[in-house]
């Protein structure tokens, strides 16, 4: 496959926060790409950039769907190289309030893009989640863990979504010989994320930036590990293009673990003063503990994280300031590279 790119790839949710950035990348390596989204979360501001490069060909479709391939913009008869599931519903504030969209979106969204694989010949990979780990009990956790994840509880519209979404591309892979592989997300941030989504930095960041206290759930000593959206996109990337990693499942995203406390301090140090705290119950299911062991991925696809977390934090507060039409506050951090 390497030696044949760039080709026609498919980013099904390419109007998502991480999938806009992939349409991006793709774009950036010569590649046609054909962004699907129905807009449920995602929005068209952030393919603002791709819509001025000549090979990116939009499709606004909803995926639990069936598509038909020649339905697809500008492929010829059809013929696609690589198609990312991106598609769904992220965080909890989304699933929570669009319980069913995001359960059918795992599952017959997943069936549909498989069988457009299957009917094309083209990679695929399933974007899955660390939420598969349920609330751990091993910790960092690794891809052959088999997580711990309440089956019935309020968080299991995404949780069991994902992995019954990881069980069908295993099917697919078995059963019908597509060449598929699943990359478990873990917590990512940086530009397009929306401001008010729920996440814990994109909560944070904004309430700092805004001057208001912070919220925090619990007593803020459970932890996760954040990993900028660039290096998770380069995670992506190397996982589908990599030979041999068929039937493979990775786990992406930072290994550097902090407290939320802690993580509010990073902020706080950002934007140049204090922040005030307001605590408040921890939500049902929460996990009390996130970390990824990226051995795998580090052995195999030869990747890790590369942007610092205050790089990568200064970074999304521009994009934060920007959606609000307002001026960088001028105790923002100065820019680095690490």
């Amino acid at each position: 496959m390497t030696g044949e790119l760039p080709g026609w790839a498919v980013v099904a949710g390419g109007a998502g926060f991480i999938g806009s950035h992939l349409c991006r990348a793709l774009l950036d390596r010569g590649f046609e790409v054909i962004c699907l989204d129905n807009l449920l979360t995602g929005t068209e501001i952030n393919l603002r950039d791709c819509r001025a490069d000549g090979r990116f060909h939009w499709l606004r479709h909803d995926v639990t769907a069936p598509l038909d391939p020649s339905a697809l913009p500008a492929a010829p008869d059809g013929a696609l190289n690589l198609i990312f599931h991106l598609a769904s519903p992220a965080s909890v504030v989304d699933y929570l309030r669009l319980p069913l969209q995001t359960l059918l979106v795992n599952s017959e969204g997943t069936r549909h893009l498989l069988e457009l694989a299957r009917h094309t010949g083209a990679r695929f990979l399933y974007a899955s989640t660390s939420e598969v780990y349920g609330d751990p009990l091993e910790h960092p956790q690794r891809e052959d863990y088999w997580g711990n994840v309440n089956p019935n509880g309020e968080r299991s519209v995404y949780d069991e979504a994902k992995r019954f979404g990881e069980a069908l591309v295993m099917h697919y892979v078995r059963a019908e010989g597509v060449d598929a592989r699943i990359a478990r997300i873990f917590n990512t941030y940086g530009p397009h994320s929306r401001p008010h989504d729920g996440r814990v930095v994109p909560n944070l960041l904004t309430q700092a930036l805004n001057g208001e206290p912070f919220t925090i759930y619990g007593d803020g000593s459970q932890t996760r590990s954040f990993c900028y959206v660039s290096d998770l996109v380069d995670g992506i990337l190397a996982a589908m293009l990599m030979e041999g990693t068929t039937g493979e499942v990775f786990n992406l995203g930072n290994p550097d673990e902090y407290t939320i406390n802690t993580f509010a301090g990073v902020i706080e140090r950002l934007v140049g003063r204090t922040v005030q705290r307001e605590y408040k119950p921890l939500p049902v299911d929460d996990p009390g503990r996130r970390r990824p062991d990226i051995s795998k991925a580090r052995r195999i696809l030869g990747w890790e994280p590369r942007v610092g977390v205050e790089e990568g934090l200064r970074r999304t507060a521009e994009w934060f300031m920007e959606l609000a039409g307002r001026e960088k506050p001028a105790g923002l951090g100065a820019r680095s590279e690490r």
